[in-house]
């Protein structure tokens, strides 16, 4: 069974009780740093364990059923943190892996992003907005600062960003994509998601289920070949129009 997959059924359920900890692993061989972090997460749900982790090879064993968050807080070269990322990945399917880092070039936190890291978190932030951060990657979703998703964004308008195995290719505003690809509701939907609107925003917005929504963005994953609502939104905004007059032509109805 695919690591999200499990996540979604079996310990998503468990970590939206705001009372339940998760168990918190920290892969840093600085002293000083681990000392900073504990003191950070001290009095949250997020339980740092014992010892750190500095040995991928002698993990610890955890179970599926507890919420697991494994922070890596090491400068390591992009490839590095790739290979990080994905054995651990490996090894806990249901876990979820954060960055802590300086800073991460956008092109970096893309490839990650891809390697299964759920969230990136400056060393810059302030205390509450690093617990909020991990409470967002823990409840499913993935975290990564404006300021990376704006460049990102300025990539795709420039067309200098890359997206060889994440988002699908296609000329700016081609009315193909529109027709052929997405539904007249999939473009309201994928409108609404470059805007940074929720779920329950968009179903209120669109007067439909928020259940609804959530089946037509499967179904836009899926088409423009995203791993993600971030991603869908990234491509929409490189390769569609949407203007005033493209958004009221579009065409409501499920």
């Amino acid at each position: 069974m695919r690591h999200d997959v499990v996540y979604k059924e079996q310990i998503l359920p468990i970590v939206q009780d705001s009372y339940q900890n998760v168990t918190t692993v920290l892969i840093c061989q600085n002293l000083l740093l681990r000392t900073g972090i504990s003191h950070i997460l001290s009095g949250t749900r997020f339980v740092l364990t014992k010892e750190p982790c500095d040995d991928l090879s002698n993990l610890p064993a955890f179970t599926d059923s507890v919420p697991l968050l494994f922070i890596i807080c090491e400068s390591r070269l992009t490839e590095e943190y790739a290979a990080t990322v994905g054995h651990l990945k490996a090894q806990y399917s249901s876990a979820r892996v954060v960055v802590l880092a300086d800073g991460m070039e956008p092109d970096t936190a893309m490839q990650l992003c891809r390697a299964g890291m759920d969230g990136f978190c400056p060393t810059s932030m302030d205390r509450h907005a690093l617990v909020k951060a991990l409470e967002i990657v823990i409840l499913g979703e993935t975290y990564i600062p404006a300021s990376i998703g704006l460049m990102l964004l300025d990539q795709v308008r420039q067309g200098r960003a890359h997206f060889d195995h994440g988002v699908a290719t296609a000329p700016a505003n081609d009315p193909e994509v529109l027709h052929s690809k997405l539904s007249g509701r999939e473009a309201q939907i994928l409108r609404c998601l470059t805007q940074g609107a929720s779920n329950k925003v968009i179903a209120r917005e669109l007067g439909v289920a928020e259940a609804t929504v959530k089946v037509h963005i499967k179904a836009i994953l899926r088409k423009v070949k995203a791993s993600n609502r971030t991603q869908a939104a990234m491509w929409a905004t490189g390769h569609l129009n949407f203007s005033q007059d493209n958004a009221a032509s579009l065409v409501s109805g499920e």
